[in-house]
């Protein structure tokens, strides 16, 4: 996961490096690291924003000050977590993934957040680090993707018989004690997927109630909103710190 996201880091470095003019990489590198702390997200996902987000104007204070932030924080009372930090990323997607797991009576299962057309792994639990690893980027035939694409949840009640994995991708599965799974999308109100939720059953399923894929259904919309509010607000805010760490340094 590292390799796949260091060209991205990388690249933000370099319009750091010359929109600040700093000295060297490692200057915007801290910079990154710093304001991704702050804001709690990873440093690749601020890097990312760093290089799809038009720079601000030479010599202003804010990055975006025409910016317009998501209107309200959205509940996430679905997640029956009690109270989350909303702006901590790695707690609500780990109240979201336990939610799932809880409705389909499993221990096994990941949260994957869609970014840039490719599905990242960003929690899981209970799967093996071959699993992990292997699935740590995902951009091809699963059962994830095709929830992602159709907007829908999936269910595979077999593995070894389905025809939607490819033969290495079935191996890495059955091999991690899954023997089905059912994948649900992370849908905002706008119909944009942010991501998709999956659990893994140690034996084949026969299907899901309506009161449970109903549940699902509203913790993927609760999410797809919280993610859009994420990126609207607390990103975007890191943006802004990084942007004023930076101008700091050059006083």
């Amino acid at each position: 996961m590292r390799a796949r996201a260091r060209p991205r880091i990388a690249l933000a470095e370099g319009i750091l490096v010359e929109r600040y003019r700093l000295a060297h990489a490692q200057d915007a590198f801290m910079l990154l690291r710093r304001a991704s702390q702050h804001a709690n997200i990873k440093l690749h996902q601020l890097a990312a924003a760093v290089v799809r987000t038009p720079g601000p104007a030479p010599g202003a204070e804010r990055w975006l000050p025409e910016r317009t932030r998501h209107a309200a924080l959205p509940g996430l009372d679905a997640l029956r977590a009690g109270t989350l930090d909303a702006r901590n990323q790695g707690e609500v997607l780990g109240a979201a993934l336990h939610r799932v797991l809880t409705v389909t009576g499993t221990g096994m299962g990941n949260v994957q957040l869609l970014e840039n057309d490719v599905l990242r792994m960003a929690k899981h639990a209970g799967l093996p680090r071959h699993f992990t690893d292997h699935f740590a980027f995902v951009d091809g035939r699963t059962s994830c993707s095709r929830a992602a694409e159709a907007s829908s949840q999936v269910t595979v009640k077999e593995v070894a018989s389905s025809a939607g994995f490819g033969e290495e991708d079935r191996r890495v599965i059955l091999t991690s004690g899954s023997r089905a799974c059912h994948s649900i999308p992370l849908v905002d109100e706008h119909q944009v997927v942010h991501g998709v939720i999956s659990s893994h059953h140690d034996r084949p399923l026969t299907g899901f109630t309506q009161a449970q894929l109903r549940e699902l259904h509203t913790t993927g919309r609760t999410m797809g909103e919280w993610i859009r509010w994420h990126q609207e607000t607390v990103l975007l805010d890191a943006l802004e710190d990084l942007h004023r760490l930076a101008l700091a340094g050059q006083d």
